[in-house]
């Protein structure tokens, strides 16, 4: 017995020493970097630029096809303009003595037409003096502006040439499904003619971003970064489902999280901007919320998904068909609406007058009423000693800086002003008056002598209150 003790001791006394060596002479220490930060807060940035999904793709999913079809449709956009750098503060809105400069921004666009009609982002043309549109051939052109939608973010331009232009046709955005393979193609960091795969990852995402306008976008993992802004989106078969808008990050890079126009809504601008010259929006005419805890209480609902109606407005297609506060939407078209930005990603993609049957939940009955959108009007006024044009925001726009009241700066109106990034501001006061719509504005401006200074009280972005003097 002593015997086999002895010898259990030796053979664990030698394991540890091989096991010690081995630690010692072979195995080498692990690299473990430590960033200590704060993490910063999570923005949504505009991009202008694109990159690639993080995961492989099945061997039975082919994306060159689709490559081929898009790569030569989509171009690299330059844009050159003059911008004044303010100093401090009181030259956000005066322009004494800040330095002009040559500035240049690049994006990209897709070409929707043979004859040169191209769509891109407002950001990746706004303020430009010239456009200089290259092809995947390295041809160049100077580019017009046709028209832009700035709260949808989306503009069409157009080249001149005598030849005919590889295109993507557009596909139909509300059938692509999420976990559907797509293809991002753009200029990122001036890399021309890249292409990156991704899935659908999420729809109707509302970042909440255009003063209130409640955009509908769809997000993908398709790696999309500074260039690829105006880049489009398409699907395996080549078919334009998105245009390329912005990324969610920390760092102004790629972090797996990017944002698309749905092209739906993209071509419903384009083919206004053509027709019209403007876009022409359809409106239910409704205020609405989503099926939060609060509201299910609030209206005595035991839904979790929809909109549920809280307030119709007067004259409006809603009124008129019968639809009342405290109605749960439930579907638009056969198209499940499950939140707020499901809805008002359906219906900017239609026109006044068109009608549509909505279903909704009244009292525990299903109803399905035929509504006749109407046409989107917005009050507007202008303050011409300030420089910036004011209209009517919508209430939950309102509600995410904790305001009952104000008006958003819908356009610059002097030079000066358009230098800086003023659309959807919120005016709170005049003279230290609340303002809570247009008619006010235009009261209290009206009233004061030519020679009266104007104190403004602004909301910014991040919902603080600044106060500015106009002095005439």
């Amino acid at each position: 017995m002593k015997r086999f003790l002895s010898l259990l001791v030796v053979a664990i006394l030698a394991g540890v020493m091989t096991l010690g060596a081995y630690k010692i002479f072979l195995e080498t220490e692990p690299i473990v970097i430590t960033k200590n930060e704060t993490t910063p807060k999570t923005n949504v940035i505009p991009t202008a630029y694109n990159a690639t999904n993080l995961g492989t793709a099945p061997t039975n999913i082919d994306f060159t096809v689709a490559a081929e079809k898009t790569v030569n449709a989509v171009v690299h956009v330059k844009q050159y303009g003059i911008t004044k750098t303010p100093r401090n503060l009181m030259e956000y809105f005066r322009n004494g003595g800040s330095t002009e400069r040559r500035i240049q921004g690049a994006g990209s666009g897709v070409i929707i037409t043979e004859d040169g009609y191209i769509v891109t982002n407002n950001h990746v043309i706004d303020g430009a003096t010239d456009l200089e549109v290259t092809l995947n051939n390295n041809k160049s052109y100077k580019a017009e502006i046709i028209g832009t939608a700035p709260q949808s973010d989306i503009a069409l331009i157009k080249i001149n040439t005598d030849e005919k232009l590889s295109y993507i046709p557009f596909g139909n955005s509300n059938t692509a499904k999420i976990g559907e393979w797509v293809l991002a193609v753009g200029n990122p960091f001036n890399l021309t003619s890249t292409v990156t795969a991704g899935i659908i990852s999420a729809k109707s995402r509302d970042l909440n971003e255009y003063d209130g306008n409640f955009q509908s976008f769809i997000q993908t993992d398709a790696a999309i970064n500074p260039g690829n802004s105006g880049g489009a989106l398409v699907n395996t078969r080549g078919e334009l489902i998105g245009i390329n808008t912005a990324i969610t990050s920390q760092t102004g890079s790629y972090v797996g999280y990017a944002f698309a126009v749905p092209s739906n809504n993209a071509r419903k601008i384009v083919e206004d901007i053509l027709e019209f010259g403007d876009v022409q929006r359809g409106i239910l005419g409704i205020n609405g919320d989503n099926l939060t805890k609060q509201v299910m209480e609030k209206y005595d609902l035991n839904e979790t998904q929809g909109v549920v109606i809280t307030n119709v407005g007067e004259d409006s297609g809603a009124k008129k068909a019968g639809l009342k506060e405290g109605d749960v939407i439930k579907e638009i078209d056969g198209l499940k609406i499950k939140k707020f930005s499901d809805l008002t990603g359906y219906v900017n993609s239609k026109s006044p007058n068109d009608v549509i049957t909505v279903k909704i939940l009244r009292e525990n009955r299903e109803l399905s009423v035929p509504v006749t959108l109407t046409k989107y009007v917005i009050q507007r006024y202008n303050i011409e000693d300030v420089g910036v044009e004011v209209a009517n925001p919508n209430p939950d726009y309102l509600k995410k800086f904790n305001l009952d009241h104000g008006v958003i700066i819908s356009k610059a109106l002097s030079p000066r002003m358009q230098r800086y990034n003023l659309e959807g501001l919120i005016i709170s006061e005049i003279d230290n008056k609340k303002v809570k719509n247009v008619l006010q504005v235009k009261q209290i401006i009206e009233s004061k002598y030519p020679e009266d200074d104007i104190t403004i009280s602004l909301i910014d972005r991040n919902g603080e209150k600044r106060e500015f003097v106009f002095q005439n």
